[in-house]
Formats: C-alpha cells, structure tokens, sequence
C-alpha cells in the first residue's frame, strides 16, 4: 500500500473516531449523575483489577523508552506504579462524589417585566486532547469529560501507546457496563505526526482542544489549532522569601518543592531570597537540599551566603538559569533587596503557572497575592499544590496559564459552558 493511501486511511480512521465522539457528546448529555457516576466507579475498580494488564503494557513502553534515551524527566512522567494506579483510582472515586455541573443554575433573578432569569450549566461538547508520555492524562481526560457530559478524543504520544491503549481498552469496556455509549472516548492509537495536523482543523467536529507536554507541542497547538485551546503547563515556579519569613518554614517549603516530585510543572525552579535573611537562610535551605542531590545555580550574592560549605553543591548561575523550567533535582538561586525586586524577578521571568511568598508580614503577603499575575498564588506553602486533585477537584484536564476560558488546574466546571434560560408567562417585547 502507497504512503497516499496509508494517509489517506489514516485521515479517514481520526475523522471517524470524531465524528463518533460528537454523536456520542449528544446521548452524554442527557445522561443521569447516576450513570455516569457508576460509570467512574467501574473505571476506578478496573484500574485496581487490571492493573497487571496496564502494568505490563508500561513496562514495554518504559523499557522502550529507556532504549531510545529518553530523559528521565519524561521517563518518570511516562511510569506507572502499583501505587500510581491506586492514586489514579483514588482520584477517580473523588471526581465520582463531587456535584455534577450539568443542570446546576447560575445567577437567577426575576426582571421586572416578570421573565425569570437563569443561566445553566451544558457540556462543552467534544473535547480533544493532544499529550506526551504521561498515560495518567489518559485517565484523568477521560473521566472528567464522562462526569461533565463530554465526549473525549484522545492522542498520546508513541512513547506511551501501549499503556494509553490499555486503559482506553479499560475504561471503555468500564463504562458500557454502567450503560454509557463506549464511544465517548476515542483513542487515536495511530502515531504519525500528520495526524495531529488533521486533529487541529476539526473544529466542526471538536469544541476545545487541550494539549499536555512540553514547550514546542504547545506552542505548536495553540499557532495551529482551529478550535479553541487551553494552553498552559509549562510551570517556572518561584519562592521568595521574605525577611519577615519563617526560615524553618520557608526550609520545608522550599525542600517540599523542589524535591517531592522535581519533574513536573508544579516543581519549584527558582528561590528568591531576602537579603536581610540570606546569611541564615541559604545554608539552611542548601543543607536540606543537598541530601537530596539538589545542584544550586546561584547569583554572586547567594554563593557569598552559602561560603565554603561542603556537601553542597552551588554553581555560578548564567542568564539561561532564570524563567528556566529545570525538571530535575536543580534550582537556580538569586538575593533581591526588596519585596519590590522579587515582584519584578517574577514579573520577567515567570510563566504565570505558580509562585509563592513564604513571610508572616500579612502586608507583603497580600502585597503579593495582589500583585503576582499568576493562574496560582501562595503564602506560606509548596508550589506543589497546584494540582486538580491536591485542590479538590479529583482530577484535572490540564493547567492553564491563560485567562480564558480557565485559569489554573481545570476540573468539572472548567469543561462546562452555559446556556440562558428565560422563562415568560406571556411577555413581549415593546
């Protein structure tokens, strides 16, 4: 068969799988929380069931991976675990119990010619999604766009086909036995980059489009897409550490951020510190960090405040170093003179995904949380928290560092639109 008509198939084969999607977008939105709830919670047993079926399919993929050198940033992200599948199951039975956002009514009021007012909640439709080596997104779309009444189209990357091929199998035999159309979740299980072009210009067939990975797919989505996208994920997250601060508490905070997952978007990148406080609080910091293999790229002052101290490891910090996105056990290190300097630090180098103040001068928190123009803000915690199920979301579609339509973690009520609804007893327009 031609390289023509291998396209052409191809092409033929995503355009089915979306219009399938779209049709079923319909019958979902009609569906009772009921089903879909029990839709969930067959996804949520089945990830526990299955999961030497799913575990075996990672394993291929993990190893493949490691053969054409993956880095271990994407590796880690593209690992499953026994207890990553009990995490996932977890979450899924947290989205199962929250409200279903469908039908809810928003602001109604009664005007004074008698029409009551309302908006109400719908589904978006069709929501596609584009992502790279993580198969938990598999899982994560998916639900949250069967809880909020949308079909799903789904595309990962080749890194992780068997795995997301696996729990696509999974989840869609889960949800036809609670009674739900197995075609609300399409997978595109063909890996050829053309493709993603094709998926880009179904706008007939797809509302929203949200891609997950790194800088050049996203950048890439949001250039070529003909349908709305929700852009965002790329995470240069700062701490700053007030002279008001804690250092005890800024010490965890900062170690907690860095280090309790470093490859992803959440992930501390660049500490901020107070000059008035940096003689005690640089070490302090650099020792924790330093049992855990953290390399610190530091600013002349910074590296005047570490001294000679063995076991750590700081080098001179580069232009590059800042508004760098590390995803590894690094982080670049700068002393400001103000509160003021730190905002313009972040102003210039931040993506606007995560930032945090550790003071307990309420002034320049909220100076802060006023000020930093962020999908995220903290005062006194760990960047880390930025996370649909860490917020209460159960789960999350993406990240957005835009403004619209969403902004920060996107849950139930992200993947919804509205209709008006207007009720009269007669009335006509004059």
């Amino acid at each position: 068969m031609s390289t023509v008509s291998k396209s052409a198939k191809a092409v033929d084969h995503v355009t089915a799988k979306a219009k399938a999607a779209r049709a079923a977008s319909r019958l979902l939105s009609r569906l009772s929380a009921d089903i879909k709830n029990r839709a969930l919670l067959n996804i949520a047993t089945a990830l526990e069931s299955q999961q030497d079926a799913v575990l075996e399919a990672n394993q291929d993929d993990y190893a493949a991976a490691q053969k054409d050198g993956m880095d271990d940033a994407m590796l880690d992200r593209l690992l499953l675990s026994p207890e990553r599948l009990a995490d996932m199951a977890s979450d899924v039975r947290r989205v199962a119990a929250l409200p279903d956002p469908v039908g809810e009514s928003l602001d109604m009021t009664t005007l004074p010619n008698g029409l009551l007012v309302s908006k109400r909640r719908v589904p978006l439709g069709v929501i596609a999604s584009i992502y790279e080596s993580r198969p938990n997104v598999t899982v994560d779309i998916s639900v949250l766009c069967l809880k909020s009444g949308n079909a799903c189209l789904l595309r990962g990357g080749k890194e992780s086909l068997k795995s997301n091929t696996a729990l696509v199998k999974l989840i869609r035999d889960a949800i036809g036995q609670a009674g739900m159309t197995p075609e609300a979740v399409q997978f595109v299980d063909n890996t050829d980059r053309a493709l993603v072009d094709i998926i880009l210009g179904m706008k007939e067939h797809i509302d929203l489009i949200v891609p997950r990975g790194g800088t050049g797919l996203i950048n890439f989505v949001k250039e070529h897409a003909a349908m709305p996208a929700i852009t965002g994920g790329v995470g240069v997250c700062h701490t700053y550490v007030d002279q008001a601060a804690d250092l005890d508490k800024a010490s965890d905070i900062i170690f907690n951020a860095k280090v309790q997952r470093p490859t992803v978007c959440n992930a501390l990148d660049t500490v901020l510190v107070h000059s008035d406080v940096a003689t005690k609080c640089l070490p302090l910091m650099a020792k924790g960090l330093a049992v855990a293999g953290v390399v610190l790229h530091c600013d002349s002052r910074a590296l005047s405040a570490l001294g000679p101290n063995p076991g750590i490891e700081a080098t001179p910090a580069n232009e590059d170093d800042w508004g760098r996105e590390f995803l590894s056990l690094t982080a670049a290190v700068r002393v400001v003179d103000s509160l003021d300097e730190a905002l313009e630090h972040i102003e210039t180098y931040g993506s606007g995904h995560s930032e945090a103040i550790v003071t307990e001068d309420y002034s320049a928190a909220m100076r802060f949380l006023d000020e930093v123009d962020a999908a995220a803000v903290f005062v006194n915690a760990s960047t880390r928290f930025t996370d649909g199920s860490q917020l209460g979301l159960g789960a999350e579609v993406g990240i957005s560092t835009q403004k619209f339509h969403a902004r920060g973690p996107m849950g139930l009520r992200e993947l919804t639109s509205y209709k008006w609804v207007i009720m009269g007893s007669g009335q006509v327009r004059e």
